[in-house]
């Protein structure tokens, strides 16, 4: 499913590597999940969407179709990173659904203070974080209409 690091439709930020072995499998399962690049932290997110570092052959001109963020990163935090997206100029119609295990009001609130499109938290039970998953896929990448 990962295919190259040079441009992809979603980008996952992600330091678990649980949470994204099954974020991976239930979005090979939609069949829609398209072409995915992992983020282990804030960093790499940032690198990989300002085309630096490990990423600087990516085509700046394109960008995912989504980008799918944890909130508890080391080196810089979701919030970091998202409050980072949306205060650019080139990057802030990139869609940003928050997946996290947080269940705080607070991080929700921030989040949409921050521009999040979407907050999810994520489910314990495997069948449902897959179905969800899935649906996440589908949705960002088949049916939402994006600015290109």
């Amino acid at each position: 499913m990962i295919l190259n690091e040079t441009n992809h439709d979603i980008l996952l930020v992600e330091d678990n590597e649980d949470d994204a072995e099954l974020t991976l499998m239930a979005l090979g399962k939609s069949h829609c999940s398209g072409q995915i690049v992992r983020a282990r932290d804030g960093v790499e997110a940032l690198d990989y969407l300002n085309a630096r570092g490990r990423f600087s052959d990516r085509d700046v001109f394109r960008y995912p179709k989504v980008v799918i963020l944890d909130l508890k990163l080391p080196k810089i935090s979701g919030f970091e990173v998202l409050k980072a997206i949306k205060g650019n100029e080139t990057l802030k119609n990139i869609p940003v659904v928050v997946m996290t295990s947080s269940r705080e009001a607070q991080d929700v609130s921030l989040c949409y203070e921050l521009g999040v499109n979407s907050f999810i938290t994520k489910p314990e039970l495997f069948e449902h974080f897959t179905e969800v998953v899935s649906h996440l896929g589908f949705y960002w990448l088949m049916v939402n209409k994006n600015v290109e």
